[in-house]
């Protein structure tokens, strides 16, 4: 694979997940698949694709272990991720079911899931009074508005509950059932629990004890992905939920989370795998960048200095190319700072370990949980690991000669000579513009 000279890195993408709506991500999604099997797509050569990503084709520092330590550390949604390498073996595993197993959860068709959408906007839109009625309601106990207002106790139907007594012993029972389920032993009914407070908040019904296939698993992932205040709780809209809940209220086939996964999967693909292409490229890690471009800004200064100098002179026009070494260096140094890379590193095909990789072990890095087969009831947050703190007692100096690794990927390491010859390129015509005027200018001989 050859890059051309016109190669531009992939540019950062924004979140602006909102603004699309879900034809759009469908097509998006498409077009991304399509154009993976092109030469280059958006900057991503095909070998950095996200499809070779998923399925293990590339070598460190852009396996799949490291595409989730970016979304975790540095992008802050590794649950996109997550749930989609679950929701990946999920369909495998039911695939390969038994036909007389698979028949007990029906497909979502695309259709139910445009009805249940439609139903639910209806139901809400019956549910806001008119500012007429509102009007005749107002300050009378059928007031919605009102603090003390209860659409139960509103009801003339409304059977309260038998004694505050049993009321209480019910929300003892609860809550020590809640302590009770914070262990791992207890998940089962945990689980099942959890996903029945969900949906009878979403004014649903939870069957769990049903003879389809991976309903308790469904339970699980609720709780973990779904549920409000879930421990990896996922970016979804409120409409994408309670279709996601009215879906799989009646089956537990994979299509029920067809839409949430065109939403997880178009996260994945249009945003966070470009940026993280693009933050791989990057051989250095922020303060060697800085000083990088230090060094450069420092570099042409002196040479600058060095040719005005010789200008006012009465040495000869020649000693003026002299400083041409210089503006070479500088600028060079510049440019792939500018692009995030350090020229020494590169020169040896070397990049800075990450923060979380310096303190790592060996068996820490063995138990990274990224199978989706096996998912644990604990958050995406880092504040508490203890490379945080160490990390940030180290100096400066020590962070700017960090400890470096061989970059193993031999498409990233063509990516980063490409953007190394573009920056000599640019140094060497704006070198030799300076040098050229300077060289034009009469002796000024002053000294």
């Amino acid at each position: 694979m050859v890059l051309p000279l016109t190669y531009r890195r992939p540019s950062y993408v924004p979140s602006s997940r909102g603004s699309v709506n879900g034809t759009d991500k469908q097509k998006s999604i498409n077009e991304s698949i399509s154009s993976a099997n092109s030469c280059m797509s958006n900057g991503i050569p095909e070998a950095l694709s996200f499809d070779r990503i998923i399925n293990g084709g590339v070598c460190p520092p852009l396996t799949i272990r490291d595409f989730m330590n970016y979304l975790k550390y540095i992008e802050l949604s590794a649950e996109n991720l997550q749930f989609y390498l679950w929701h990946r073996d999920y369909t495998k595993r039911f695939a390969a079911l038994p036909e007389n197993e698979q028949v007990l959860s029906k497909e979502w068709t695309i259709e139910q899931a445009e009805a249940e959408a439609h139903a639910a906007q209806s139901n809400a839109s019956k549910k806001k009074l008119s500012p007429t009625v509102a009007t005749v309601f107002k300050g009378t106990d059928f007031d919605p508005t009102a603090k003390h207002y209860d659409s139960e106790k509103s009801n003339p139907f409304y059977t309260p509950p038998a004694s505050s007594e049993g009321q209480r012993k019910n929300s003892e029972v609860s809550s020590l059932s809640s302590k009770a389920d914070s262990g791992w032993q207890s998940s089962k009914a945990a689980h099942s629990r959890k996903a029945g407070e969900v949906f009878e908040e979403a004014g649903l019904k939870w069957q769990p004890f049903t003879v389809q296939p991976y309903r308790e698993e469904i339970s699980r992932i609720i709780m973990i992905y779904i549920a409000e205040g879930a421990p990896r709780q996922l970016n979804l809209s409120a409409r994408e939920r309670a279709a996601l809940l009215h879906a799989l209220e009646v089956t537990t086939h994979p299509s029920a989370f067809r839409d949430v996964v065109a939403t997880v999967e178009w996260s994945l693909r249009c945003q966070s795998h470009p940026n993280f292409i693009r933050w791989t490229i990057c051989n250095g890690n922020r303060p060697r960048v800085i000083f990088a471009r230090g060094l450069g800004v420092t570099t042409i200064l002196l040479s600058l200095v060095a040719i005005v100098l010789l200008t006012l002179s009465n040495a000869g026009r020649g000693w003026r190319v002299i400083p041409f070494v210089g503006f070479f260096i500088g600028i060079s140094t510049l440019i792939a700072a500018w692009k995030g890379m350090c020229i020494v590193l590169h020169g040896m095909h070397h990049r800075h370990l990450r923060p979380w990789e310096l303190f790592a072990s060996d068996d820490e890095v063995e138990e990274v949980e990224i199978d989706g087969t096996r998912e644990s009831l604990e958050s995406n947050s880092f504040e508490d690991e203890p490379w945080v703190a160490k990390y940030e007692k180290r100096n400066i100096i020590r962070k700017v000669f960090d400890r470096e690794v061989w970059i193993q990927e031999p498409a990233l390491r063509q990516v980063q000579d490409t953007i190394f010859v573009q920056a000599l390129i640019g140094a060497f015509v704006v070198s030799a513009i300076i040098v050229g005027i300077f060289c034009a200018v009469p002796h000024g001989r002053f000294f």
